[in-house]
């Protein structure tokens, strides 16, 4: 894909695959979002909105306009939507706990929804919403939980960014593109009110 468009010139998209961090190099040598990129998506500034861990894959969103970054990551301001899978069988108090909050070090941990969508085996698959996003925001809430069965902490195996705001994953992974002129519109709108 090339730079000309007539989508939008303020924000593209990513779907991150599993194994590649989210920063403009590693000291270490791993792979990073930028390798998925052309090459003018990191000479041009092209900055991340938020984060995914090396493990966490699915939607990210990236964007030149400061405002348009800060708006979106500041706390409260954007709910962004994630399946997970969490070892270990979830119950209703755990879900109850999870609306209500989980204090860490990291300060409150909670979600704004939590559905389960899905079992299998001692796995069970949920859908969270969040409108902040602490490091490892998800993966350290479910992890101060117990499974009731074992004892152990539950554990988040596969995290996956479905939604930011209004906008929604729609392409295959480690594949980019702009967003449309109207998704940005409709992104931008929901952030202004």
């Amino acid at each position: 894909m090339d730079k000309t468009t007539n989508g939008s010139k303020k924000l593209l998209v990513l779907n991150k695959p599993k194994g590649y961090i989210v920063t403009r190099s590693d000291d270490l040598g791993r792979k990073t979002v930028y390798d998925l990129l052309p090459d003018w998506a990191f000479h041009d500034g092209w900055m991340p909105i938020g984060r995914l861990d090396l493990e966490s894959k699915g939607l990210l969103l990236f964007t030149t306009n400061g405002q348009i970054n800060n708006f979106l990551t500041k706390p409260g301001n954007c709910i962004k939507i994630y399946e997970i899978w969490v070892r270990g069988h979830v119950t209703d108090e755990h879900i109850a706990m999870a609306l209500k909050g989980v204090p860490s070090k990291y300060g409150l941990l909670k979600a704004l929804k939590v559905k389960k969508i899905g079992i299998g085996g001692a796995k069970t698959k949920l859908k969270i919403e969040i409108n902040e996003g602490k490091n490892r925001h998800i993966r350290r809430l479910f992890g101060a939980l117990s499974d009731p069965k074992f004892g152990t902490p539950l554990k988040v195996l596969e995290l996956k960014r479905i939604s930011l705001g209004s906008f929604k994953l729609n392409i295959e992974s480690s594949k980019w593109r702009y967003l449309s002129l109207e998704e940005e519109k409709m992104l931008i709108n929901t952030l202004n009110k």
